[in-house]
């Protein structure tokens, strides 16, 4: 049975303006999230960005008084349970994303499976009937056997192995998001439920893409070829993914039965690109070339055994975790992309920059990594 938007007795009406609530709303995503928020939702009276470190830095220059910054963290049930309380909406974006081993699988499971199952019991206690929830590509793939998955949509079939703690955590998060949908929550009414699977995101304050001008920076202007040029991604800009999020909002609270219980792909019209590629098309106007040889296929899968290896041998006395392991390199290496028009079908989605738009933004961002911190 689909869900109702409403009830008998509204808690949160409409004349009074829209609470949404933000988790994660601090970090890369989030920040692009709460921006399009303040700019493109007008029946909204309050945004609580709940983050477990608060950075205004990351808030609009002018918001006004509608922003009101928590801090707590997801996997406490009592705080989630404190800031939906009123709230119309959620966005679930809190997340810990590491494909790398810095943190333990314990960690990962804490904040992104129980936070997960946190948000969803606060949003049956406090009223809250709609939910929104970042998830992941990775929940699909790509796998680490390397099979393909070129330009494919929802319904696409694909061989699904998760072998590491990150992918494996989105998953079961995203099950229990899909899972709650039409749960009763307090006060009456339904709880609505959309997931969302956003593919490689990048843009400004994308903390890898820092990471990777400032190593070519540091080494004269240049980032050295690593992965295989021939496997085809799909990217899509943060903007876009936090546009997609507000419509998806939108249609749940207003027309449900389009979206409950559903999960949609985040797409925008960036080129597909293998990943290095594309990672030019912003670096390169900032001033970095790739150079050097290509190594070859079985040095790279060498060097990412070697360097799991190290990350168990060395982990009592230290972190190390490289961005190279046999899990990246997989994922680097093997055509995931996506060709599909469900969103726009199901909500009106279409992207709100065009790829022109996303590439000037992220590259003028990248530009001003040179400037100076002020303190």
């Amino acid at each position: 049975m689909e869900p109702q938007a409403g009830g008998d007795s509204d808690p949160h009406p409409a004349t009074q303006g829209l609470v949404y609530v933000v988790t994660g709303g601090c970090g890369f995503l989030g920040s692009h999230l709460v921006q399009l928020l303040l700019e493109q939702e007008p029946e909204l009276r309050e945004l609580r960005i709940f983050d477990l470190r608060i950075d205004p830095a990351a808030l609009p220059a002018t918001h006004g008084d509608r922003v009101r910054l928590v801090q707590g963290d997801v996997g406490d049930a009592g705080a989630v349970g404190r800031v939906l309380a009123g709230a119309d909406a959620v966005f679930h974006a809190a997340s810990l994303v590491d494909v790398w081993g810095r943190a333990s699988p314990e960690a990962i499971a804490r904040v992104n499976v129980q936070g997960t199952k946190n948000v969803i019991a606060g949003c049956r206690a406090q009223g809250v009937r709609c939910l929104v929830y970042t998830s992941s590509m990775e929940v699909v793939g790509p796998n680490t056997r390397g099979d393909p998955f070129l330009r494919g949509d929802e319904d696409s079939p694909y061989p699904i192995r998760h072998t590491e703690p990150y992918p494996l955590s989105k998953a079961q998060a995203e099950r229990l998001v899909l899972e709650a949908n039409g749960s009763p929550v307090a006060g009456g009414g339904r709880l609505v439920t959309v997931a969302l699977r956003p593919t490689g995101i990048y843009g400004e304050r994308h903390p890898l893409m820092a990471q990777f001008y400032r190593r070519g920076r540091a080494a004269g202007g240049w980032l050295p070829r690593t992965l295989p040029p021939h496997a085809e991604h799909g990217r899509v800009y943060a903007g876009n993914v936090a546009w997609m999020h507000v419509l998806a909002a939108r249609a749940a609270r207003q027309r449900p039965g389009t979206v409950a219980g559903e999960v949609f792909f985040c797409y925008d019209s960036s080129p597909y690109a293998a990943y290095e590629d594309f990672n030019m098309l912003l670096l390169g106007p900032a001033g970095l070339r790739l150079g050097g040889p290509r190594p070859p296929a079985a040095l790279l899968a060498f060097l990412a055994r070697l360097n799991a290896g190290l990350r168990v041998l060395l982990r009592p006395l230290r972190l190390y975790a490289p961005l190279l392991n046999p899990y990246t390199l997989a994922v680097a290496s093997t055509p995931f992309s996506v060709r599909t028009d469900k969103a726009q079908r199901c909500f009106g989605y279409r992207p709100l920059f065009s790829w022109e738009q996303a590439r000037r933004r992220t590259v003028s961002w990248i530009r001003q990594l040179d400037a100076p911190s002020k303190s």
